[in-house]
């Protein structure tokens, strides 16, 4: 299992994504801004490894505090928090993540309190690591031997600091003996599903076709694809779903085609708070990652261009939601509900 994060001594780890698929280069963080620059500039990135990363590095930069008062404490690290909570605003799973580190600084000294942090770091890690390999291993009984999956962005370890979503199930119905076949999407701007889903798949011996974005209906059309998977930066409570730009198009296109619509997300991913999906927060990124791929031009300097790095699915397009305490389908808000509150 490839790990995108990892805690070492005090330290975080990354695999720095926006050097793959031509560079694997670790990255040792010492100081939580770094994590914070990590979160934001995607050499992390995916809901759950997100939320992953910034419990420990708000760990990291409580780690680094430095004073005899416990209020003194309390008032830095709110501070440390909310450097974390700036960094991206769509995926749920972090601020679900800063929370549960708010409430683990407790203790009777400020090195109990540092303690506590990192133990809850570790257990919100843990849980990932759990969820989605559960999640996996029941959506991997929705996939018939032999068929060929569509996937959009990358859900897989690198996404999830896990096992994976989306490419979660693919793996885990391999793993069970079925043959499985990818179609992987290009996922412009950034080129997710081109660089790590490829890469990711290719590790794994798992058959995967590259394809554009706009190539989607055509392979459709001719039957080639029996079902869509796609993972979810945040779920609201009526089933409306958040997932990378062209999430959106995909599920109409499935849905035109009568082909099954999957997301695959732990219910950490899911936000009651919100009873409709179009209150979720939609990341405006930088136009240049647009007009530009890695660094190079390829629109006319000046052009003005849109760069929304989320759309929302509304929950008629989605078949069902496969998480780790059990598969969801319409009515989408009485099951997520029940799924939030259900133990694993």
């Amino acid at each position: 299992m490839v790990r995108a994060v990892e805690w070492l001594d005090g330290r975080i780890r990354i695999l720095d994504q926006s050097k793959l698929p031509e560079e694997q280069i670790l990255v040792n963080l010492d100081n939580y801004r770094d994590v914070v620059d990590a979160i934001r500039d995607m050499k992390v990135r995916g809901a759950p490894a997100i939320g992953v990363t910034a419990a420990y590095g708000i760990a990291l930069g409580a780690s680094g505090l430095e004073t005899a008062s416990k209020d003194a404490f309390l008032s830095q690290l709110k501070q440390v928090i909310q450097g974390f909570a700036a960094s991206r605003p769509t995926a749920v799973n972090l601020f679900q993540a800063i929370d549960r580190m708010k409430k683990a600084a407790k203790g009777d000294s400020i090195a109990q309190m540092k303690s506590s942090l990192i133990e809850e770091a570790k257990r919100i890690h843990e849980e990932e690591v759990t969820a989605t390999k559960e999640l996996s291993r029941l959506g991997a009984g929705l996939l018939k031997n032999g068929c060929t999956v569509l996937t959009h962005c990358n859900a897989g370890s690198l996404a999830t600091a896990g096992y994976g979503t989306a490419l979660g199930v693919i793996k885990a119905a391999k793993e069970r003996g079925k043959k499985v076949s990818v179609f992987a999407t290009e996922t412009r701007p950034l080129l997710q599903g081109a660089r790590l889903t490829t890469w990711e798949l290719m590790e794994e011996g798992i058959p995967v076709t590259l394809i554009t974005d706009s190539m989607a209906g055509h392979f459709m059309r001719r039957r080639a694809i029996a079902c869509v998977i796609v993972g979810a930066d945040r779920i609201a409570a009526n089933g409306y779903t958040a997932n990378k730009i062209g999430t959106y198009g995909l599920a109409v296109l499935a849905n035109a085609h009568g082909i099954p619509f999957y997301v695959a997300a732990p219910t950490s991913t899911i936000d009651l708070s919100l009873t409709s999906g179009y209150q979720i927060p939609i990341e405006e990124r930088s136009p240049e990652e647009v007009t530009h791929i890695r660094g190079m031009p390829i629109a006319p300097k000046g052009v003005r261009a849109a760069n929304p790095a989320f759309d929302v699915t509304p929950h008629a397009y989605i078949t069902s939601i496969i998480t780790e305490k059990g598969i969801v389908r319409a009515p989408y808000a009485e099951g997520l509900r029940a799924m939030v509150s259900r133990p694993l």
